[in-house]
């Protein structure tokens, strides 16, 4: 695939490794001149957020939400559509001056307010009061991943907030793990979550291996699957051993595809239902004595 469409598979923020299993070298090179991906000096790729610095200056706001989180190189689950800015509660804009913008009325502290955009700790916390649960899950998700940010960080940011958000906010702050590895992980993670009886844990260690998601009760895995990781034939082959070991030591795997995860959860969540059920009937054979835990 083209560099732009593996950078938004990827969450809006990615290094070279991890594009690398979707892309090529001269479109990301191609990409970089046309000025759609820029490099950020730590040496990832994102895409570029002039345009949003440009709606804020000419709004005389703050660059927040979504278009913050591109700026501190938070991986999402949707790259913002358009602008997303925060003036004070008293501006007064125009319907004119509006147009194409996502804008937000607010009073600012100064201590949440860094170069003209949100600190990450209050974009964090805009994030989770203003978008739906799972992509407000990825952007907390991939600031705690940082390690700029901690939860207590957060919650001292949600707790400063308009009682208008601020249950839901704490609701993303408290769910969200920094061990997901990216925004497929995260949404997965809380479709799982959906589903009862389920209690997946991310980045477990099982022996030499560590995988997505883990049901530790009921031995169940739960696997994003990415061709971003199944780009050699060494890692193929690891992979097959990997889920052939966790076989034999009584573990169901459970593969799920980034469009399944992304555009069908309904169609994950009955999956993961129905695996929980025949895990749960599985485990009450194996403690009466009947069929072996398998």
């Amino acid at each position: 695939m083209d560099a732009l469409t593996a950078l938004h598979r990827c969450g809006g923020s990615a290094t070279w490794a991890e594009l690398k299993g979707l892309t090529n070298r001269r479109g990301l090179d191609k990409a970089l001149q046309l000025g759609v991906i820029v490099k950020h000096r730590h040496g990832s790729y994102a895409l570029p957020t002039d345009d949003h610095r440009r709606a804020a200056g000419e709004l005389c706001g703050v660059v927040s939400g979504l278009s913050a989180a591109l700026h501190w190189g938070l991986k999402m689950k949707k790259e913002p559509e358009h602008p997303t800015v925060t003036v004070p509660r008293s501006r007064r804009v125009d319907a004119s001056r509006r147009e194409g913008v996502q804008l937000h009325r607010d009073t600012l502290p100064a201590g949440h307010v860094f170069q003209g955009v949100t600190s990450l700790a209050r974009t964090v916390a805009d994030c989770a009061r203003w978008l739906p649960f799972d992509e407000a899950v990825c952007v907390a998700d991939s600031a705690l991943r940082s390690r700029l940010v901690t939860k207590e960080d957060l919650r001292a940011v949600v707790v400063s907030l308009p009682r208008t958000g601020r249950s839901r906010a704490m609701a993303v702050v408290e769910f969200a793990d920094g061990r997901a590895a990216n925004p497929f992980e995260s949404c997965l993670r809380v479709i799982a979550a959906q589903v009862t009886g389920l209690c997946a844990e991310p980045q477990v260690e099982i022996g030499p291996h560590r995988v997505d998601l883990a049901d530790r009760r009921l031995r169940l895995v739960i696997e994003a699957e990415s061709y971003a990781f199944h780009g050699s034939k060494e890692l193929f082959r690891a992979d097959v051993r990997r889920y052939t070991w966790l076989a034999t030591q009584q573990w169901v795997v459970a593969r799920f595809l980034w469009e399944d995860v992304m555009h069908a959860p309904e169609r994950v969540r009955e999956a993961l239902h129905l695996l929980v059920k025949t895990r749960l009937a599985c485990s009450c054979l194996a403690a009466t004595g009947g069929a072996p835990f398998i």
